[in-house]
Parts: C-alpha cells; sequence; structure tokens
C-alpha cells in the first residue's frame, strides 16, 4: 500500500487551562475554598492577599536579582521571538488602577465577614477517648502494650471484630510479645468496662448485654431485658413479640417495659464521639436565602474567602522594566516569567469571579423555580425540577449546574438543605398535572408517621390511599419511596 499525504478538517471541542480551572473551583464547596485558594496563593507568588499595610511580596534580595540577575539555571518559557519582542504596555496601565483587584466579599452583608476564619472544634477521638482511660490503669509495660493492641484493633463504632488468635498473632509478630487467648480475653474485658458503655462488644447482642448489665439494678424491667436478648435475641430483632410472651410468659405490660429499657440502648458506642478532621461533621452553607418581608433575598458566603488582587511588587517591576533602556535577555527572559505569574494570577482570580456569579446564578434560579418552598418550607409545594429545567434557564450547561448543585448547601429559615434536595423527577396525577416525587415521599411519610403503631400500613394500603389522593403510583414505586426514606416495612414498624 502506497504511502499518501491529505488534508482533512475536523471540529472538536476542547476546553482551555482556564475552563477546566473554571470547572474545578465550580465543584469546590465553601468549606473548601479557603484550602484552594491558600495552594494558588503557595504556587503564583504574583497572586497575594490585600492587606492595609501590605509589602510588595518581594525581598530585596529578589529586586536586585531583577536587576543585575546572576543565576544561570533560570530558564523561561518561550520562543526567541518572544524574548525579542517583549510588550508589557498592557499589563502597565491594565494593572496601574488596580482594576484587576477582585474582593470576595458581599458589601449588602458586612456582617457576615467578621469572622473570616472556618470555625471548628476541639474534639477528642474515640481511640483518644480509650486510651485516656487506658492510662488510669496501673499496668506493667508488657500488659499495658497488649491493651493497647486490643484498644488499637477496636472499630471505629465502638465494637471489637477482629478474632482473639488474631491480636495474639499481630503481638507476637509485630511486637515480639508471647501472649495467648486467655490473658488475651482477660484484658477485653477489661476494656468493656470503659466507657461508652458496650464498646469492645463482638457483635450487636453482646454490645447491648454489656450496657445493660450497667444498668442493672437501676430501673424496673432490665433483668428481663437481659433475659430477652440472651435467648430470644432473633425473635427480638425480627418483632415476633408473641413468640417472647409464650416462652418467658409475661404480660402486655412487662413486654413494653422490656422494649423501653432496649430501645434506650447505643448500637454503635463509638458513634457517638466524632472523628477530628472528618468533614463531613461540618456543614457550611453556599448560599443564604432571607426571607425580607415576602420578599427573598440570595447572598453567598464568602466569609472564608480573602480578598485577592495582583502583587505591587511585580506590578512594579514591569513598570521599572518598561522605563529601563537597557533591556538584555535576561531581563526580557525574566519579564516574561513575570507576565506568566501575571496571566495565571489575573485567570485565578476571574475565574474566582466565575465561579461566584455562576453559583450565584443557578442557586437564585433554584430559588425562583421553587419560590413557593423558600416561601413556605412545606415540601409539598416542590415543584418537579430536573437538571435540565435550570440549565435552559441560566444558559448553562447540564454539567456545569451538576457541578454547582454537587456538595452544595443552602441555608433558609426552615433549616439547611443540600441543593440536590431540590431536584426530583415528576409524576402524574389523574387530572394530568405534574406533581414532584419530593411531594409524593413527604406525603407517604406522613402518613407511615400517623398510622397505628399496632397495626401498621402495608405497602399495598399505602398504595391505595396515595391512590385516593389522586396519584398514580405502583405498590413497587411506593416500596421503592419508603426505602428512600430509610422507613422499615409494616411488620418491623410494629409496636405494642
Amino acid at each position: 500500500m502506497a504511502l499518501s499525504q491529505f488534508l482533512q478538517q475536523k471540529l472538536l471541542q476542547k476546553l482551555s487551562p482556564q475552563q477546566i480551572q473554571l470547572m474545578k473551583l465550580l465543584q469546590v464547596p465553601t468549606a473548601n475554598l479557603e484550602e484552594r485558594i491558600k495552594e494558588e496563593l503557595e504556587e503564583n507568588p504574583a497572586l497575594e492577599v490585600t492587606e492595609d499595610d501590605h509589602d510588595d511580596g518581594l525581598t530585596d534580595d529578589s529586586k536586585d536579582e531583577f536587576e543585575t540577575p546572576e543565576s544561570d539555571e533560570f530558564e523561561a518559557e518561550g520562543s526567541e521571538e518572544e524574548y525579542d519582542n517583549v510588550d508589557i504596555s498592557e499589563y502597565v496601565n491594565e494593572y496601574d488602577d488596580d482594576v484587576a483587584d477582585y474582593k470576595l466579599r458581599d458589601e449588602n452583608y458586612p456582617e457576615m465577614d467578621e469572622q473570616k476564619t472556618m470555625p471548628y472544634k476541639i474534639e477528642t477521638s474515640f481511640h483518644e477517648l480509650l486510651l485516656d482511660q487506658l492510662g488510669m490503669m496501673v499496668l506493667d509495660e508488657r500488659t499495658r502494650r497488649i491493651a493497647e493492641q486490643v484498644v488499637g484493633s477496636i472499630d471505629d463504632d465502638g465494637y471489637l471484630r477482629r478474632e482473639t488468635a488474631s491480636i495474639v498473632d499481630d503481638l507476637a509478630f509485630r511486637q515480639n510479645i508471647e501472649t495467648n487467648e486467655a490473658e488475651i480475653e482477660e484484658m477485653i474485658r477489661k476494656v468493656q468496662q470503659f466507657d461508652p458503655p458496650g464498646v469492645a462488644a463482638r457483635d450487636l447482642q453482646e454490645c447491648l448485654l454489656l450496657q445493660l448489665y450497667r444498668r442493672k439494678g437501676e430501673a424496673r424491667g432490665v433483668e428481663m431485658a437481659i433475659e430477652v436478648l440472651t435467648d430470644y435475641f432473633d425473635e427480638f430483632t425480627k418483632k415476633h413479640y408473641d413468640k417472647i410472651q409464650r416462652g418467658l410468659g409475661i404480660s402486655d405490660e412487662q413486654l413494653k417495659e422490656v422494649i423501653s429499657q432496649i430501645i434506650r440502648l447505643n448500637p454503635k458506642p463509638g458513634g457517638n464521639v466524632s472523628e477530628p478532621g472528618k468533614s463531613e461533621n461540618y456543614v457550611v452553607p453556599d448560599f443564604f436565602i432571607f426571607n425580607n418581608a415576602g420578599k427573598l433575598e440570595l447572598t453567598l458566603n464568602s466569609k472564608n474567602a480573602p480578598d485577592l488582587r495582583i502583587s505591587e511588587g511585580y506590578k512594579d517591576m514591569l513598570k521599572e522594566y518598561d522605563r529601563g533602556s537597557k533591556k538584555d535577555k535576561r531581563q526580557k527572559e525574566a519579564v516574561l516569567f513575570i507576565k506568566q505569574k501575571i496571566d495565571a494570577a489575573k485567570w485565578f482570580i476571574d475565574a474566582i469571579k466565575q465561579r461566584q456569579q455562576t453559583l450565584y446564578n443557578t442557586m437564585h434560579t433554584i430559588m425562583d423555580y421553587q419560590l413557593e418552598f423558600f416561601l413556605t418550607g412545606d415540601e409539598t409545594t416542590l415543584r418537579p425540577m430536573i437538571l435540565k429545567d435550570i440549565a435552559e434557564r441560566t444558559g448553562l450547561d447540564i454539567s456545569t449546574v451538576s457541578r454547582v448543585a454537587n456538595s452544595k448547601f443552602v441555608q433558609t429559615e426552615f433549616g439547611t438543605y443540600r441543593l440536590k434536595f431540590f431536584f426530583s423527577e415528576s409524576l402524574s396525577t389523574d387530572s394530568g398535572e405534574e406533581v414532584s416525587t419530593r411531594e409524593v415521599k413527604k406525603i407517604l411519610s406522613d402518613m407511615i408517621e400517623g398510622e397505628s403503631k399496632k397495626k401498621p400500613l402495608s405497602d399495598e394500603r399505602l398504595t391505595e390511599l396515595l391512590q385516593e389522593k389522586g396519584y398514580n403510583i405502583a405498590r413497587r414505586t411506593v416500596a421503592k419511596y419508603r426505602e428512600q426514606l430509610n422507613i422499615p416495612v409494616a411488620r418491623l414498624r410494629k409496636e405494642l
């Protein structure tokens, strides 16, 4: 086959580096925006934070180096033509009046900027709490290392799921401590006396029993609750109360007292102690919506973002170069480097500005679309809304709207919600009207909440009630919505 050359035209869509940077910034929630800006400040010396008493960001040595460069290791990006034709007039004129400075804070809400740093809690982790209690015990060095191994094997939810034999092997191979399963079991029993009650249990049954043993003698029904969990644990978890009553010969009143004691127990003793550094423990709203006499006002949460601008020192260096008559190659290389950094700083400031504007426009459109909900807080007033609806109104791409809605929160007078909360599919009624599936879920939740717990509503009955209200819905859809709401089946909702 002979080789040949030919011309071909292709239409391709390619994102510029600035567009990619903007897309990445759109995904960053307010809680992490400050950290992202700090990273850029560290990487780009031409970008700085506005301060009342600021320096030019350059040391005397760096200024001297620009005037009389001595380093031979510096290599600037660019062609020889760029070195010979360095034009900085647009930079000198553009940044002369600080027009590139961009203020991230909202002047309409100065009270939002009083605290510029992210609030944080001083916490003690779950394992630190256990080690503190271990430190109060009088133990020799060997026993303490065994105890620390046991504590270190406990999961974050408070359970000890490692086999005793595995702990023995870990001590032998990693710490050169010879022990046996009996000694480990003895240490586990000591750790199980720690707070919170139920810690170091091997399963749920043992966890609940450990907590009940702590309450023994304190309240009525505790001893019977211990007997129920010991002999009828499976029946209790499946709510086969009639089998428990027949087996123990107890009355309905006694069974109610047993259930009352058990439901007060904590199935995850380690879950109440938060782990420091887990971002999911903190919800920082990205938007605030205020109801001012029936008129909604939207503002961005920008108190964690500093005021950014182009470095005065780098602008002065360009002006100095522009005024100078002698321009050798080394100075031109330095100027090209400065131009690259100033361009990168300008692009980042513009990206932050576009980010804020895109976030505001998208949230404002969502607020207008779901106006009735933001005025009343009633979930049944939510309209069906998908990403495409907001994209068409804002003129943005669906992927851009998705990035804005991801990991963002809005604070209202009715609570703080994820932006994804307001997006839902539609469902037709008998009249042909389209309603939000969020509305159906709210009605379903209200039905289950108002049901008789002695005779809970089955999925079939819930379907009939919804159809009576005019909602065309199938039983399997009701079951799907119930599972999405984390509501168990009727048998497990039954109470005495």
